[in-house]
């Protein structure tokens, strides 16, 4: 079992099946000791967590989702890779809030992710970030992350 494997296990966390891509693309591509991995949506219980923040989701629904996304994150990472254990470095998240016009906690939202990234890899989880508000997101959902890691060989 991984050192990450491990952390997840002392959280009460299991990694879910990594998602299939819903369109014309592939949910990874390692390319220059970096692995790019494509947006990713939240799940829970089998589904995709829906709504928009400032609308009919709160904060804490929010944050559950980004912490989704990242799970789902680690999932795709460890389909491409075979372990956690070649995760070098959290490099940056991209965090696309489904968001009404008035709500601007985007940030506090996208740090259900980044605080999971942090717990899981000590500091080689901090990671630079993006938070944004859009007005939809594929399938309805609240929140879809992608990533950038830095791999070892």
């Amino acid at each position: 079992m991984s050192k990450i494997d491990q952390k997840l296990a002392e959280l009460g966390l299991t990694l879910p099946v990594a998602a299939a891509p819903v369109a014309a693309y592939v949910p990874t591509v390692e390319a220059g000791g970096l692995l790019h991995i494509s947006g990713q949506l939240p799940f829970k219980d089998g589904q995709v967590m829906l709504g928009r923040m400032g609308e009919d989701r709160d904060l804490a629904f929010g944050q559950e989702a980004a912490r989704a996304c990242a799970l789902m994150i680690l999932a795709q990472t460890k389909a491409a890779l075979g372990s956690l254990d070649r995760v070098a470095r959290i490099v940056k998240l991209g965090v696309f809030i489904n968001s009404a016009g008035h709500f601007t906690d985007q940030p506090k939202v996208a740090n259900g992710a980044s605080e999971l990234m942090e717990q899981l890899f000590g500091e080689t989880g901090r990671h630079a970030r993006s938070a944004v508000g859009v007005p939809v997101l594929p399938l309805g959902a609240v929140v879809e992350i992608d990533a950038i890691i830095a791999i070892r060989p």
